[in-house]
């Protein structure tokens, strides 16, 4: 199975991984973005309202990346209750404020440990997983 993945994500990367795609991609909001942290959280929520038309998860991920002044992480670190209120408006089909107001307390609890969220993610994998061939 370990040789057939390989040939399949590569055709996947050539069919996918070209600016014309990004573009019109909830992928792209992430991409506006240069740190690291700051492209996992914005990443994070775009996936999270990852379902429903393109272009409206497109919008409402740049609304939430607005609200947090385009620097995620540093908002997400030193947001105070007062700045935590622009999110009393925010919803996005059944999310809604009160579901991202635990998301933010959520990683800024997170990220007072943590470098990055990758380490939330790559702990479950398995070495196999991680070491597929070229």
């Amino acid at each position: 199975m370990k040789k057939k993945l390989k040939p399949f994500l590569d055709d996947l990367v050539k069919q996918y991984n070209k600016p014309g795609f990004i573009e019109d991609d909830p992928i792209g909001v992430p991409h506006q973005l240069q740190q690291k942290a700051d492209i996992e959280i914005i990443g994070f929520f775009s996936a999270i309202l990852a379902w429903g038309q393109r272009k409206t998860i497109i919008n409402k991920s740049n609304d939430l990346l607005k609200r947090m002044e385009y620097a995620p992480y540093d908002f997400i670190k030193n947001c105070t209750d007062l700045d935590l209120q622009r999110f009393e408006s925010f919803k996005h089909r059944t999310f809604n404020s009160t579901d991202c107001l635990y998301f933010i307390e959520f990683l800024r609890f997170y990220y007072q440990k943590e470098e990055s969220l990758e380490n939330a993610f790559s702990q479950f994998l398995s070495s196999q997983d991680q070491d597929i061939e070229k």
